[in-house]
């Protein structure tokens, strides 16, 4: 299976992403197809045995949308200040228009030849020809209503549409009227309303464009990151070329100053760089060679080489960015409810002023009347604010989160988040820093600690644990040499193996011993290295156990914090750790963790996880996205704790990049506050639907209270407003 994203082009309310959604979803060779209104996208998930991106785009065709091709960058000024140019010379046009056909009413002045009452032929034309251009103007929102209907999935254009065109005729019929002599037909033009009326779509339309695009902000700054240009070395000379251009091996320079071009590792050179960006830290990172470097990262003070190793869509930034889109393509249920809906209130409005034009018709009232009725229910009933609702607040909330550091993978994350009462910790690189320091040697055998801890480090430096890097760190400080390995193997969930200098060695927690059979007399000196709050690492050597070496970690500063807000909050909090009771007792009364689980497997962390889901608990579990992955895909939220270089390869809901637990809270918050202007505009738009159609159908008329075509128009942009501005009350998020 592959996944592509494909620009859409065309699609205006919910009712069109529902219906090209469900179009695609019934062709043969898709899995899976999510429409995004906002972002104007499909995520498509499909099988390239059976299809490619041209067949994918003549579905996209049938559907009566248009495919841009695949997504590749979020673009926003050049549309917009074209449609801002066409929309300001449309809004004096209709200022001209609406003084033209009404100014008469309230005694304006007026020209003698396109004057009402003593040139209704001249007023008639002038009408006419005004209202051709804005029947040009909204040629996008009449074909596309008829485009959808002919296919089955009749939109907001679809009602636009039929009401404007109705108008529109019947103002035709009305002015071939008055041409033969039938001035009186003059009071039955409505090329004001049906003008009017495509005005007002194009002016919410406008306004929804302006909303979405702000919403994409947080999106596009991270694009804007990383710089065009890049500096390359060829043959010893240094070329600036476009970042296009930078292949994948390439040298490249980075001078004090300057952004890093692409995601690689430094060969030549050592340097400062500011990666607050990514991971949230504000104070420079001092880099040296072999170490990575993250495109868009700034170089405070040194003369760098690095060697380009991810480009262009492999890059961090563009991983981001790709997560972020594909999040907001994914839907939280509380949207696949307003969607249902507003697929199934397009055909029922169309239903409705059928039945309220034929029943006004049969209740004595005239042809001209009647369509009125007609034509303003289809208008009212517009279904912008509730198209809007939900992906709107979806969309500004990825967009925050991201800004925040929190990448969120699924939106229904956004719905559930609000809704977790338990969060399991795994506590090395999670709770703790992960960043281990050797702080008591048992020393056992006949050999210099020095001597043992090289032997040591040599095999822990095969291991990608954090306990290894500890080790690791030991060799380089006192510079000592690390010695060849062989035989390495690694004993899931307890430890490592390998020989050298001919010696078996075996390093682990107290399991591996009974995995290997081994008695173990240091049960005591294991207990006390553990109330210090160590991790133990058992050191066997031919079968005899020759040392313990206590191992302590950093906790997080503000973990005791987190935790304390967690528990304010009625929130559950478990560590979940393959270390000692001791130890994890110790590092959970630090902080306030409330329960502690020790001594697992990772494989036996997922029953744990499986266990409270079975106890009816919404669980959220935050690890370091490595060992912990299987937790993480059976909890409700999965939280990776982890650094962006390796975004791409987390199995987790959502990475927080910037390494701070704060994140957790701020992502819960984040998720209370959407879900809370998710339900408000949901109750707008259907309070607004529920109370305008049965006025627009004429139910208050004995109460005096009557609208039309143009008043409902008006109403409907006044709705969407609504909506996209309480939906925009979440920027106030901005730094929460």
């Amino acid at each position: 299976m592959k996944k592509i994203v494909l620009s859409i082009e065309g699609m205006t309310c919910s009712a069109c992403s529902n219906g090209l959604e469900k179009y695609l979803n019934k062709q043969n060779g898709i899995k899976q197809a999510q429409v995004n209104l906002v972002m104007a996208n499909a995520s498509i998930e499909y099988d390239e045995k059976v299809l490619n991106i041209e067949n994918l785009n003549e579905f996209v065709k049938k559907a009566g949308f248009r495919s841009l091709g695949e997504f590749k960058e979020i673009k926003i000024e050049g549309k917009n200040k074209k449609e801002k140019r066409k929309f300001i010379f449309f809004t004096i046009l209709a200022i001209i228009f609406m003084y033209i056909a009404m100014g008469h009413m309230v005694h304006l002045p007026s020209l003698p030849w396109i004057d009402a009452n003593t040139n209704p032929i001249g007023y008639t034309l002038c009408l006419f020809f005004f209202a051709i251009l804005f029947m040009i103007y909204g040629l996008d929102v009449l074909k596309n209503g008829y485009k959808n209907l002919i296919h089955g999935s009749p939109n907001m254009d679809t009602l636009v549409g039929i009401g404007v065109l109705s108008s529109f005729l019947y103002s035709i019929y009305s002015m071939v009227l008055v041409i033969n002599g039938d001035h009186a037909a003059i009071h039955h033009l409505y090329f004001e309303s049906a003008a009017m009326v495509i005005y007002f779509v194009k002016l919410g339309r406008y306004l929804d464009g302006v909303s979405k695009d702000r919403t994409k902000e947080a999106i596009q700054q991270l694009v804007k990151i990383t710089p065009d240009r890049a500096t390359i070395k060829i043959e010893g000379k240094e070329k600036v070329v476009t970042i296009d251009e930078v292949k994948k091996g390439d040298i490249v320079v980075t001078k004090p100053g300057e952004r890093i071009s692409v995601d690689g590792e430094i060969v030549a050179g050592k340097a400062h760089f500011d990666e607050s960006f990514i991971t949230g830290e504000s104070k420079p990172v001092s880099k040296e060679v072999g170490e990575k470097v993250i495109a868009g990262s700034i170089n405070y003070d040194g003369y760098v080489e690095y060697k380009a190793e991810k480009i262009g869509k492999e890059s961090t930034i563009s991983e981001i960015v790709k997560l972020v889109v594909e999040a907001s393509n994914t839907k939280a249920p509380i949207a696949k409810v307003a969607d249902k809906v507003s697929g199934y209130f397009v055909p029922a409005v169309i239903a409705i002023a059928v039945l309220t034009f034929l029943a006004y018709l049969i209740l004595g009232y005239d042809f001209a009347s009647s369509l009125t009725v007609f034509v303003t229910i289809l208008v009212v009933a517009c279904p912008c604010s509730l198209g809007l609702a939900t992906p709107l607040a979806i969309v500004v909330s990825e967009g925050l989160c991201a800004s925040n550091g929190i990448l969120v993978k699924k939106s229904e994350v956004l719905e559930n988040a609000q809704k977790v009462n338990t969060i399991v910790f795994d506590k090395t690189g999670t709770l703790t820093y992960g960043k281990l320091k050797i702080s008591e040697v048992k020393n056992y055998s006949n050999m210099q600690d020095k001597e043992l801890l090289q032997l040591i480090g040599s095999i822990e430096s095969k291991s990608t644990h954090p306990i290894g890097k500890a080790f690791t760190d030991y060799l380089e400080e006192n510079n000592l040499e690390i010695l060849e390995v062989k035989e390495f193997g690694n004993v899931t969930g307890y430890g490592i193996i390998g020989k050298v200098n001919h010696q078996k060695m075996i390093l682990g927690n107290a399991k591996i011993l009974d995995s290997f059979q081994i008695e173990n007399p240091y049960k005591k000196e294991e207990e006390n290295l553990a109330k210090k709050g160590n991790s133990i690492v058992y050191v066997v050597q031919e079968n005899k156990i020759i040392a313990l070496i206590g191992v302590n970690d950093i906790i997080r500063e503000n973990a005791k914090d987190v935790m304390t807000q967690l528990n304010k909050n009625k929130i559950d909090t478990i560590m979940l750790t393959g270390d000692n009771k001791e130890t994890a007792d110790k590092i959970a009364k630090d902080i306030g963790i409330t329960k502690v689980i020790s001594n697992v497997l990772p494989a036996e962390k997922t029953e744990v996880i499986k266990k409270l889901k079975e106890d009816n608990k919404m669980v959220m579990m935050c690890g370091d996205g490595i060992n912990d992955s299987p937790a993480l895909a059976t909890a409700d939220i999965g939280v990776s704790v982890k650094s962006g270089t390796d975004i791409a390869m987390d199995s987790s809901d959502v990475i927080l990049t910037r390494n701070n637990l704060d994140s957790i809270l701020k992502l819960i918050h984040i998720s209370k506050k959407t879900i809370r202007i998710i339900k408000q505009n949901l109750f707008w738009a259907f309070f607004y639907n529920v109370l305008m159609i049965p006025i627009a159908m004429g139910l208050f008329q004995p109460l005096g209270i009557v609208i039309n075509p143009m008043i409902a128009s008006f109403a409907m942009v006044i709705s969407s407003l609504t909506v996209i501005l309480n939906t925009l009350r979440l920027k106030r998020l901005k730094n929460v």
